[in-house]
């Protein structure tokens, strides 16, 4: 009996023996893993997905935005970290905008009219824009955290490809297409902030929207002003 006792305890000291090697070694390796498969070279590329409520600025007199005037902007942005956190660095990108705006002002490719004590069913123009956004990024984004706090600032500056101008009252309607007296290239400050895939999206146009713009022989500078949310896919 002594001699089993004996054999029973020398088994079982060989198994935890056996049992704790295994459990060191799938430890260590599983460290090893950990620190192979973390991206310490990580970038923030990101797909973007933004919708807007469009503001004019600016404005001449009895001029009004009398309908839901929105836009919508899809595209690209390359991640460059500037530091070793990778928490700071550049973004560029590249992207596609559409914005529309429903107002009084009539538009047409040889003047400007304030539609003011007139009847007509709907006004609005809107715009097809390529754009590329230039952010200066700060994140608290780490290798393994995907979902931090951001602040985006920097500059947009988008070219104009089409833009039509659509004019309906009871008897007719008046389409105009690829307007000539509108800025073709766009530039403006951009600010986007929030937390995780929901952020506050704000740009504010620095040129005018229209070249050469005059209502009753005076100069109108309408300027964009766009408030929305932004979305950062992957």
């Amino acid at each position: 009996m002594v001699a089993v006792f004996r054999y029973i305890c020398f088994m079982v000291v060989r198994l935890c023996l056996l049992l704790l090697f295994l459990v060191s070694f799938i430890s260590y390796s599983q460290q090893e893993n950990n620190s192979i498969f973390v991206d310490t070279s990580y970038l923030e590329d990101q797909i973007y997905l933004g919708i807007s409520y469009n503001i004019l600025t600016k404005q001449p007199a009895d001029f009004e935005q009398n309908g839901l005037s929105g836009g919508i902007a899809l595209g690209f942005i390359k991640d460059f970290p500037i530091n070793e956190a990778r928490n700071v660095g550049f973004g560029v990108g590249l992207g596609y905008s559409y914005n529309a705006y429903i107002q009084n002002l009539k538009i047409s490719n040889s003047s400007f009219e304030i539609l003011n004590n007139i009847d007509f069913n709907s006004n609005r123009f809107s715009t097809h824009v390529l754009e590329m956004p230039i952010e200066y990024r700060w994140r608290t984004s780490t290798a393994t955290k995907y979902n931090f706090w951001r602040i985006y600032g920097g500059v947009k500056v988008g070219y104009v490809f089409a833009s039509s101008s659509k004019f309906t009252d009871p008897t007719q309607v008046v389409k105009t297409t690829n307007i000539k007296n509108l800025q073709k290239f766009q530039y403006g400050l951009t600010l986007n902030a929030g937390y995780n895939t929901f952020n506050l999206s704000l740009y504010y146009g620095l040129n005018p929207l229209f070249k050469n713009m005059s209502i009753d022989n005076r100069k109108v500078d309408l300027k964009q002003l766009n408030v929305g949310l932004m979305f950062y896919i992957l």
